[in-house]
């Protein structure tokens, strides 16, 4: 942060003190926690939790657990790049999420989907843009501008040609060029140029010289597996082996899947890695028809119940925010009867993710959607955080700026 920045924060919160009471050394940098975090406490009521977190405000920053970078810092930086990553470290997040998917050769890489590659990168734009599953097709009448690109649809040689962009696309678009547009209004393309992509070797090396540990996402795959002979055993495998290659402790790895059958294969053939094995929960998405579907409020939807879950083998479980809270008959934000369940069975539980809504002041959108009653501004990001901190127990929460969660974190001893 400059020094003009941190004047103008100390006008804005009084006795904030100067640049040296909001950087800390650490690994890869100086932690920062930059202007958000005091924004956000700004903009909150006047109460208790607003008090505690301005007594922090000249608290040095520490790296923190709790605070999980969500595909690196993504809010203003492309995500799953090396300056992503490294952002969300500087920002004092002790985790860091690489999103695991393949190429047509096999080599894993860091990607939110294996089919994203049209809207995260200029693959539409390239001379690979021919290769893509699905290449660009423009707006027309009653239709919208599509591509469908992915990992799979090139070898990982291809994929180092590609630069990286916000992921966004302009459905309005006529021609390629168009189509790498549509940026949301509450993020920036000002960090683009010169963004690195990264394969999911390459995200091991940098994250342990931050400092931070790892939480490699297994990607569900696009392609019909076995793909070419690469079975789902086989892919699950690679990317355990890839830590084992760098010599990085499974106690600094917490491997994530909405696959269940992902985490039961760790469990079962890496059990040292299949220990922190995170089982991520969509079973919000299942068809009404589909046995699978549960209802937060309901604990008796809940199929695996949470006590099968525990049986297995399964020791964390990962739903998005709005699935562990409600709010009370005071229009308090409460733990849900699925955080209830999780933890009455042991269950550790991560949350997801923070600071991906944009501005709250329409309720904050999917991501709280069980409280959007209760939500009217940014200041309210705390609120969440805080439920989910105390009254939730969350082991930690993704946020796609990390700064935010490291604060509250530090002062709050977590």
């Amino acid at each position: 942060m400059t020094r003009l920045g941190l004047l103008a924060l100390a006008t804005a919160l009084p006795g904030m003190a100067l640049a040296e009471s909001h950087m800390a050394e650490g690994a890869g940098g100086a932690l920062s926690y930059g202007e958000r975090p005091f924004f956000l406490i700004e903009a909150m009521q006047d109460g208790p939790l607003k008090d505690k977190l301005m007594s922090c405000q000249g608290q040095s920053p520490e790296r923190t657990a709790f605070s999980i970078a969500h595909r690196g810092a993504p809010m203003m930086i492309p995500e799953h790049t090396r300056q992503s990553y490294v952002a969300g470290a500087r920002q004092g997040a002790g985790i860091v999420e690489c999103d695991v998917t393949f190429t047509a050769d096999h080599e894993l890489v860091c990607r939110h989907a294996q089919n994203d590659l049209a809207t995260t990168t200029d693959i539409v734009v390239s001379d690979l843009g021919a290769k893509c599953t699905s290449p660009f097709t423009p707006a027309g009448e009653g239709t919208e501008a599509a591509a469908e690109c992915r990992t799979s649809d090139i070898t990982l040689a291809e994929f180092r040609e590609l630069n990286p962009k916000m992921d966004a696309a302009d459905k309005t678009a006529t021609t390629a060029e168009e189509f790498q547009g549509g940026t949301a209004a509450w993020r920036t393309d000002l960090y683009v140029d010169g963004t690195q992509l990264m394969t999911h070797a390459e995200s091991i090396a940098l994250i342990d010289s931050l400092g931070a540990d790892f939480t490699p996402e297994l990607k569900a795959a696009s392609v019909e597996m076995p793909h070419d002979g690469f079975s789902q055993e086989d892919y699950a495998q690679k990317l355990i082996d890839e830590y084992k290659a760098a010599g990085i402790d499974p106690s600094r790895v917490w491997a994530q899947s909405f696959n269940l059958d992902d985490i039961k294969y760790w469990i079962e053939n890496e059990p040292e890695f299949g220990a922190q094995a995170v089982y991520l929960d969509d079973r919000y998405e299942a068809e009404d028809d589909d046995e699978g579907l549960i209802d937060p409020m309901d604990p008796s939807s809940f199929k695996p119940t949470m006590a099968e879950l525990a049986e297995m083998g399964v020791n964390y479980i990962a739903p998005p925010m709005w699935m562990l809270v409600t709010t009370d008959e005071a229009g308090e934000i409460v733990a849900s009867p699925y955080a209830e369940e999780a933890k009455a069975a042991g269950l550790k539980i991560i949350a997801w993710s923070l600071e991906r809504s944009g501005p709250l002041a329409a309720g904050g959108g999917w991501y709280f959607q069980s409280v959007s009653d209760v939500i009217d501004d940014d200041g309210d990001t705390y609120a969440m955080v805080d439920a989910l901190a105390q009254d939730v127990g969350v082991e930690g929460i993704f946020s796609d700026w990390p700064a935010t969660v490291t604060y509250y974190a530090n002062c709050m001893g977590l």
